[in-house]
Formats: C-alpha cells, structure tokens, sequence
C-alpha cells in the first residue's frame, strides 16, 4: 500500500468528499484513513450522509463510500491510495 507524502504544492483548499452513511464499517475506515493522510497531506475532508438527501441516496445507493474531490470520483468502498496520489498530482 502506497501512502500519500507530503507535499506543500498541494493546495490546502483540496476538499475530499466522502459520500457515506451512519453505521457503515467501509465508510469509518476511509474516513479513518484520510484523517490519517491530513497528517502528511493538507486538504479538508467533509463527510456527506447519502441518507440525508433523496438524491444522493439514489445516486450512491449502496456503493459506499464513494470518494469525491472536484465532482471526481476518485474511488468507492476502500481508499485507493494510487488514485488518491493521482488526484494529489493532477492538482499540484
């Protein structure tokens, strides 16, 4: 597993959505994760609760977490640390 470095050309206006709901295992992990990164990496993190808005709850269903920078899904139901530095590299 590839962990995301710290790099200060990544702008700390970066915004990570995660697209998930309450009691969800998948969901706490990735959050758990990013938080982790925030560490090394500057962006914010906010977390969108699907079952909070019709919408979402159709779009996103049962696949999450979906995670979201830019109106990019950049993955859905685990961490996908080379899409997230893929991402990070984009936005330098």
């Amino acid at each position: 597993m590839t962990a995301t470095t710290s790099n200060p050309a990544i702008p700390e206006s970066a915004v990570l959505v995660v697209y998930g709901r309450e009691c969800c295992h998948l969901c706490e992990d990735m959050i758990a994760m990013l938080y982790k990164l925030q560490v090394q990496t500057p962006f914010r993190i906010e977390v969108k609760d699907v079952d909070s808005d019709v919408e979402l709850a159709t779009r996103y269903g049962e696949r999450i977490p979906v995670l979201v920078a830019d109106g990019e899904e950049i993955c859905h139901y685990h961490l996908d640390h080379a899409a997230l530095d893929a991402y990070f590299a984009k936005i330098r």
